[in-house]
């Protein structure tokens, strides 16, 4: 299994899991950072590494007039003082070539898209870029059809390469998570990501946006750590019903501290660390 050093913690073989999270959408400078903030303190606690995120420019919204987000120059500046004030690393995804560039001076990670993780020349670039790079599976994917994702990414010459399955379509607006591929994408000797909020995401089901239900993201992650995943992604926020992105399957920030202490135990016993 592949270690990808971030500096204070390693991802990947039996170092337990990391956590990724932030809002889906920065929209803010104040909020992001109290996100942010409130993280990082509880995770420092529970003694669990953390890598916050949130995205810059939604390019893949379902409608046209949704909120995107405050563009590459802005946001991009937004995460770097988070990043330099905090001294987390910080993760968004990238959705056009021009930007890679400045993405790859602040970003620790960068992450493809799932509905980009096809596009060779896309991966390869951001892969030659990136320090880690980070591919959503797109809902379009079997698990055994990541190892074309990897092959192109080492081909560009990175290895520090994680995989994030975010479920599989199933049927019109709606996802499922098989966890069987877990294991399966993890064979393939990279660490594997399991995104607990996406996962209940109901593409499009709002029919100008993209509905979810965040009563089943505890389940879901409990049965990835179960199966030793090398980290967990959710989207959170102060208060989801007013999210100007993926609010239904947002969690309660306030409601992350009973999930990951019980996710920590069952890393721990799956590990042998308890």
């Amino acid at each position: 299994m592949k270690k990808i050093n971030m500096g204070d913690f390693i991802i990947g073989d039996n170092s337990g899991f990391v956590l990724i999270a932030g809002p889906c959408v920065l929209e803010n400078e104040e909020t992001a950072m109290d996100t942010a903030q409130y993280l990082q303190k509880l995770t420092a606690k529970l003694k669990i590494p953390f890598i916050f995120k949130a995205s810059y420019d939604k390019a893949n919204r379902t409608s046209i007039k949704s909120y995107r987000g405050p563009g590459a120059k802005e946001g991009l500046a937004i995460l770097k003082r988070i990043k330099e004030k905090l001294g987390v690393p910080v993760l968004s995804d990238v959705h056009r070539f021009e930007e890679i560039d400045a993405a790859a001076r602040v970003l620790d990670v960068l992450q493809v898209p799932a509905f980009l993780c096809r596009q060779t020349d896309f991966v390869t670039e951001i892969a030659k870029k990136a320090r880690v790079i980070n591919v959503k599976k797109g809902q379009f994917l079997a698990p055994w059809d990541t190892a074309n994702i990897i092959e192109k990414a080492r081909a560009a010459g990175n290895e520090n390469i994680l995989i994030t399955e975010r479920g599989v379509s199933f049927g019109y607006n709606n996802l499922v998570f098989d966890v069987r591929s877990l294991p399966i994408i993890r064979r393939m000797g990279y660490p594997v990501i399991f995104d607990a909020t996406h996962c209940v995401q109901l593409p499009g089901g709002e029919k100008t946006a993209s509905g979810g239900d965040r009563e089943m993201v505890p389940y879901l992650a409990r049965a990835a750590v179960a199966a030793g995943v090398d980290g967990v992604f959710f989207e959170v926020h102060r208060n989801p019903e007013k999210a100007l992105c993926d609010g239904a399957n947002s969690l309660y920030l306030d409601s992350m501290e009973e999930l990951l202490t019980t996710l920590k135990q069952i890393d721990g016993l799956v590990r042998g660390k308890l």
